[in-house]
């Protein structure tokens, strides 16, 4: 009954990783841009201790490599709301001055004139630096990422004046995985640009794309793993059941 209980518990741990991941998409279905992960894999480990040293143990884990399955296009009409094409992605400055990226497109200008997304990500131009749009001016972007800032004050026809471009990598033929704050980041190299890919980087401006991730589906999955949460609850409490009866059974009368 101890091997029945124990995995039982084993399969109610290593079953945590995949519903914390779910729990996340679940909790980003509304967030633009975001990008769910493939799904978690096991992997036998070698179980350390007294008995056979032939014991293997099989154990759940995620690289959080990043799913870039295009999410829906949704027309917003806004000029600084834009939507990357393809594989796209748009270079972000982290907290610490790294650079990362993301796919998420609700840009803003900030207090300080600088352009960042709804995040609070810094974005950056082609240069490394951030991208400003000076006071009262309106900012518009192009579909090669080119940013252009128009004076409404000013008389007679308004001419638009170039104040930087995008930063955007096509990822084609890049791996991503998530970092801890929700950006992406070339697998094993942190704070590392992307090599140029064969796919022209573009975006769809006056636009946002939503999440890739299926409320349905991912509904399903936690129902299922919520059921499967219980079923070896069960099997717990039904190990230990028959223990107290094996044990009442040698009890004399």
């Amino acid at each position: 009954m101890d091997r029945l209980a124990f995995n039982a518990a084993a399969a109610i741990n290593e079953q945590r990783v995949a519903r914390q991941m779910t729990t996340n998409e679940l909790a980003n279905v509304s967030t633009p841009g975001f990008k769910r992960s493939f799904e978690a894999a096991l992997q036998a480990v070698k179980v350390e201790g007294p008995g056979f040293q032939s014991r293997m143990q099989p154990q759940a884990f995620s690289t959080d490599f990043i799913n870039m399955t295009p999410g829906t296009l949704m027309t917003t009409g806004r000029d600084l709301d834009v939507a990357l094409n393809d594989q796209t992605v748009l270079g972000v400055s982290t907290p610490d001055g790294k650079l990362a990226f993301t796919r998420r497109g609700d840009l803003r200008v900030n207090a300080s004139g600088a352009l960042e997304n709804g995040a609070g990500h810094l974005v950056q131009g082609q240069g490394g630096a951030a991208i400003t749009i000076p006071p009262g001016f309106q900012a518009t972007i192009a579909k090669d990422g080119a940013v252009y800032a128009l004076d409404p004050a000013q008389v007679g026809l308004a001419q638009p004046v170039s104040v930087g471009k995008l930063l955007m990598r096509d990822t084609s033929k890049t791996s991503l995985q998530r970092t801890e704050i929700g950006l992406y980041q070339v697998v094993g190299k942190p704070g590392q640009d992307i090599e140029p890919g064969p796919v022209l980087p573009s975006l769809t401006s006056r636009s946002l794309e939503g999440s890739n991730v299926n409320a349905m589906e991912v509904m399903v999955k936690l129902i299922s793993q919520s059921r499967s949460f219980e079923q070896q609850v069960n099997m717990i409490k039904e190990s230990k059941q028959v223990d107290e009866s094996g044990a009442s059974m040698l009890k004399s009368s």
